[in-house]
C-alpha cells in the first residue's frame, strides 16, 4: 500500500522549484494525501507560493495539502523529507562584490570569504532535524552541495542526499551527436562539480568514437559558429573539449567551468574557450542575464498568483521535471527502486577517496536506503590534478569554518592566480569583510596573530 509523506522545503520562495516539485508530487500517484510545508523568511513569497501550489492541485484533481510558515522548526515537524534549496545572501549582494573585486584587479570571481553562511543554514537546518525530525532524509538542493554535504554528514547524524543537475550536461552531448536519449547509458562519477563520463554507451557499445568524430569533422565550425542558446551551454565547447583530450574523459555539466585558472583569465580568453555571446555563466555578460530571466519567470509566477482566471496548468504544464527529488522520496517511501545521480558519503563507492567526504555517484534507491554504486577508480592524472585538489579545496573551507582562521581565508585569496602581491590579495579580503552584509562573517573570522599585527608586511 503506497505512503504519504511530509515534505519541509526550506526556502520556499523559489516558486520556480517550488512549483515545480508541487507538479511532480501530482503526477505520483504513490505518494497522494502527502503534506508539503513550506517554509520561507519572505512571507509574500511564501503566500504566493502556497497559493498557486494550492491551485494547480486543485487544476490536476491530485491529493496534497499545504502549511505556509517562516518558523523552520514548525516546518519540520513530523517531516519525513527536508529539501533544503535556499541561499542566503542574494545575487544582489553577490554582484557588489565582484564589482568590488574589480576595484582590486580581479575578473569575476576575485577574492572570496568562503561558504560561511550557507555553512550556517546548512547546519542550521541539519541541528534543527536533529532535534526535531531525526529519523528524515535531508535533501540537499542548493550549494554548496559537495563541501555542504560533507560537513553535515560529518557534524551531525542526520541523512542527507545531496542533488545537482549537473550530470544532465550529457543530454546536450546526445542532442548534438542526434542520439536518442533511451538508448544511452552513461556514468560520469567524481564530486560535486567536478565529474568524468568514464561510460557512455550506445545501444551497449562505446559511443566516445562518435564524439571523437564529430570533434574531427565539426568541433571547428561548431565553434566558430555557434551561439549559446543560454548561459550555461558550454558542454561542447573550445574548454570542455581541451579538457576532454587532456585527461581522456569528459567534464559533464558545471566540471568545465573549473578545469584550470587559464581558462578565465579575462573576458576574450572565456569566450574563446566557452564561445559566444558570453563566454560562459561565470563573466559580467551572463550573470545579469541569468538573474534578469530568474526575475523575468518570477514576475510571470506573481502575475500569475494574482489572476484568478490564470490556469496554473499552463504556467506550469503537466509533465514531470527531470528533478530527482521526488522520484527518490517514492523509491524510499514506496520502493520504487531506480538509480539516481546523487551526492552521498563515499563509502568506497569511489576508489582513492576517504569514506567521509562526498561523492557524487549512482546509487541503487529502494525502501533500504539509498546504495552508492562502486565506480571503481578515475584515471590517476585526474585525481591528481582535478578531483584531489578540488576536495582539497573542500577540506581546507571546512577548516576555516571550524576554526574561523582568518589567514585561511588570506592564503585562498594568495593562491589565486589573478593576485599579483600580497598587499593586493589583503585589501581585497579586508573590503570583503568590511561590507555590511558580512559583519557576523567578519566577527567570526580573525587571525592567528595579536590584531594589528597584519600590517607590519604590508609594503608601502
Amino acid at each position: 500500500m503506497p505512503e504519504s509523506v511530509k515534505i519541509s522545503v526550506i526556502g520556499a520562495g523559489s516558486a520556480t522549484f517550488s512549483l515545480g516539485l508541487v507538479k511532480d508530487l501530482c503526477l505520483t500517484e504513490n505518494l497522494k494525501g502527502s503534506e508539503v510545508s513550506f517554509m520561507d523568511i519572505d512571507a509574500e513569497r511564501l503566500e504566493a507560493v502556497t497559493r498557486m501550489a494550492e491551485r494547480y492541485t486543485a487544476e490536476i484533481g491530485s491529493d496534497l495539502r499545504f502549511e505556509q510558515t517562516t518558523d523552520r522548526e514548525v516546518s519540520l515537524k513530523d517531516a519525513d523529507f527536508v529539501i533544503n534549496t535556499a541561499m542566503v545572501q542574494s545575487h544582489y549582494h553577490q554582484r557588489d562584490m565582484r564589482e568590488m573585486m574589480g576595484k582590486h584587479g580581479y575578473y569575476y570571481r576575485g577574492v572570496s570569504a568562503g561558504s560561511f553562511y550557507q555553512f550556517e543554514l546548512m547546519m542550521g537546518v541539519a541541528r534543527d532535524m536533529e532535534r526535531i525530525c531525526p529519523d528524515a532524509w535531508l535533501i540537499q538542493s542548493g550549494n554548496p552541495v559537495f563541501d555542504g554535504c560533507t560537513l553535515m554528514t560529518r557534524e551531525t547524524d542526520i541523512k542527507v542526499c545531496g542533488l545537482c543537475h549537473g550530470h544532465y550536461g550529457y543530454f546536450h552531448i546526445c542532442k548534438v551527436l542526434g542520439l536518442d536519449l533511451d538508448r544511452v547509458d552513461f556514468q560520469a562519477p567524481g564530486v560535486n562539480h567536478c565529474i568524468w563520463m568514464t561510460h557512455f554507451l550506445y545501444d551497449g557499445e562505446d559511443a566516445y568514437p562518435l564524439i571523437d568524430q564529430w570533434i574531427e569533422d565539426q568541433g571547428l565550425e561548431y565553434w566558430k559558429t555557434h551561439v549559446a542558446q543560454g548561459t550555461h551551454d558550454i558542454q561542447l565547447s573550445r574548454g570542455a573539449v581541451h579538457q576532454y583530450r587532456m585527461y581522456g574523459l569528459f567534464p559533464i555539466g558545471d566540471s568545465p567551468r573549473s578545469g584550470g585558472w587559464w581558462y578565465h583569465t579575462d573576458i576574450d580568453t572565456k569566450k574563446w574557450w566557452f564561445g559566444e555571446p558570453w563566454g560562459g555563466p561565470d563573466t559580467h555578460l551572463a550573470r545579469p542575464l541569468h538573474v534578469e530571466k530568474l526575475e523575468k519567470r518570477m514576475a510571470e509566477i506573481r502575475g500569475a498568483a494574482t489572476d484568478s482566471g490564470a490556469k496554473m496548468t499552463e504556467v506550469f504544464g503537466t509533465e514531470k521535471t527531470r528533478e530527482q527529488q521526488v522520484p527518490i522520496i517514492d523509491a524510499l517511501t514506496n520502493n520504487v527502486e531506480g538509480v539516481f545521480q546523487v551526492n552521498v558519503p563515499n563509502n568506497s563507492a569511489l576508489e582513492g577517496v576517504d569514506d567521509d567526504v562526498v561523492v557524487e555517484v549512482p546509487a541503487l534507491i529502494n525502501k533500504k536506503g539509498i546504495q552508492p554504486i562502486h565506480v571503481g577508480a578515475l584515471p590517476k592524472k585526474i585525481m591528481l590534478e582535478q578531483l584531489l585538489p578540488t576536495i582539497l579545496g573542500m577540506e581546507r573551507g571546512i577548516e576555516a569554518y571550524k576554526t574561523g582562521d582568518k589567514s585561511m581565508l588570506l592564503y585562498n585569496a594568495l593562491e589565486n592566480h589573478q593576485t599579483r602581491s600580497y598587499k593586493q590579495a589583503f585589501m581585497a579580503l579586508e573590503e570583503v569583510l568590511a561590507q555590511p552584509a558580512n559583519q557576523e562573517l567578519a566577527e567570526r573570522f580573525k587571525y592567528p596573530w595579536p590584531e594589528g599585527h597584519e600590517k607590519v608586511y604590508l609594503m608601502d
